[in-house]
């Protein structure tokens, strides 16, 4: 039986985000399970920077299923997480069943990776106290208030956590989320 990994989402959630480390991770051979508030369809939506803008724009992006409610989920039967950016970690993190999940994950030591506005839903839980941590640019204020040391690179990697700013940087974060996986959580 193969180690599983749970993405945690929902909608609004930045298309790249949840589907490369979803496909990234099924393709090294865990089992890959998406949770969401509710199972239904999640909308998407795609992230970009456009000249003349002074932030990113948002447009409408891929749908896909979401494997299990947040209810739904034992911490215990997964391996890893990831948390995926977007505007979801905005309100999610305001989900009590949710914060229960990604807390569990941060008390056990097991390897984490979040990207973009993921790490709002991570500092929500305290789980960003002392670290060093990256995420998009426009949050190193908000990282900075949760306690973290705001690093401005590729992929921030402080012990089993594993950050990126956003999905320009998927493979520098994929790569070192899997160098920590395979010592941690290795697929069996």
């Amino acid at each position: 039986m193969a180690a599983k990994i749970l993405i945690v989402t929902g909608d609004a959630a930045e298309s790249l985000e949840v589907l490369y480390p979803y496909q990234r991770l099924r393709e090294e051979g865990y089992d890959v399970h998406i949770a969401a508030p509710a199972r239904k369809t999640l909308r998407f939506v795609v992230h970009d920077f456009e000249p003349g803008f002074d932030t990113y724009t948002e447009k409408p992006g891929y749908t896909w299923p979401a494997d299990l409610a947040f209810s739904e989920v034992d911490p215990g039967r997964y391996v890893a997480l990831v948390v995926p950016g977007g505007r979801a970690p905005e309100y999610l993190r305001n989900d009590p069943e949710l914060r229960k999940i990604v807390k569990s994950f941060f008390d056990a030591d097991k390897p984490v990776a979040q990207i973009c506005h993921g790490p709002l839903l991570t500092a929500a839980i305290g789980g960003l106290s002392g670290r060093r941590v990256t995420a998009y640019p426009a949050l190193e204020l908000d990282m900075q208030t949760a306690g973290a040391t705001f690093q401005d690179a590729e992929a921030v990697v402080d012990g089993t956590l594993v950050s990126a700013r956003a999905w320009p940087d998927h493979s520098g974060w994929m790569r070192e989320f899997l160098t920590v996986l395979r010592a941690k959580a290795p697929v069996t």
